[in-house]
């Protein structure tokens, strides 16, 4: 049903894109725009293309084309909400995308509120549970992507009733579930579970393709030696995108204003003390 009405994003993506070659001949891919609807700490910093980058893109694509349920899942800090908005940036329909904010452990009344928030619905959702969600189906009668971050904090039955909704003959709708243990929560709902079409990791950095990542993320990182790197990924970094993100911050602060400021161990000593906290 999906499949036939909707164009095929897959073949509509037009990323503007230069390669980085990293360790091994690996290669990523720098956006060259600037983060659209994309959340950075950073300015001037650039989405990387990494392979995890590159699979959420082809997922969410992928997701829109056939109007699938997704889990985008993995640690906290590891990417997923950035890889997420960027590939949904990319989507040739970007009217099309709903973004339902949701609190903790929101009842299902609650969820048909924020559904109807993001459906742009106002104040013609019915009070009538029944009727209500004959409002949300005929809303979601034309193709949608609806995105759910932190998709954690849904209970069972609200859970269920997403599934409800998605199950319905006469919706049209990619359900895109993200966010860190949002997969277990998936898992307690074997009949939405069943119905998830992909599972998508964000895994961590590996240590090996750390520097090149950066580079690619931001120039500050261009001539920082790939010793001093492996110190702070080692130390602080670990891997986690948003770790280093918020390092980036702190040393484009410390620089700001200089001509020949150089980033050395000392400078990236002083900045890890900063993320570290009270020990």
């Amino acid at each position: 049903m999906a499949g036939s009405r909707r164009p095929d994003p897959l073949s509509e993506l037009g990323l503007n894109v230069v390669a980085e070659k990293g360790v091994g001949g690996q290669v990523f891919l720098r956006e060259q725009k600037h983060l659209a609807q994309v959340p950075v700490l950073v300015p001037g910093a650039q989405v990387v293309h990494t392979s995890a980058v590159r699979s959420v893109l082809r997922t969410v694509a992928h997701a829109a084309a056939v109007g699938a349920v997704v889990c985008v899942y993995g640690d906290a800090g590891q990417g997923k909400t950035v890889a997420l908005q960027y590939a949904l940036s990319q989507l040739p329909h970007p009217a099309r995308v709903r973004r339902v904010h949701v609190g903790v452990h929101p009842t299902v009344p609650e969820l048909r509120r924020v559904l109807a928030d993001a459906l742009e619905l106002g104040r013609r959702l019915p009070r009538g549970a029944g009727e209500a969600d004959l409002t949300l189906v005929n809303a979601l009668r034309q193709p949608r992507v609806l995105v759910l971050d932190e998709a954690q904090r849904l209970p069972g039955p609200a859970l269920e009733f997403l599934r409800g909704l998605w199950d319905h003959p006469d919706t049209d709708t990619a359900l895109l579930l993200a966010g860190a243990g949002s997969e277990r929560a998936l898992r307690r709902v074997p009949a939405l579970a069943s119905r998830v079409l992909t599972w998508e990791l964000v895994p961590r950095l590996i240590p090996r393709e750390v520097a090149t990542v950066m580079a690619a993320f931001h120039p500050l990182w261009e001539d920082v030696s790939e010793d001093d790197v492996a110190w702070v990924d080692e130390h602080v970094g670990h891997g986690n995108f948003r770790t280093w993100a918020k390092l980036t911050s702190h040393l484009t602060a410390e620089i700001y204003g200089k001509s020949r400021a150089v980033v050395d161990r000392r400078m990236l000593e002083r900045a890890c003390a900063r993320l570290m906290g009270p020990l």
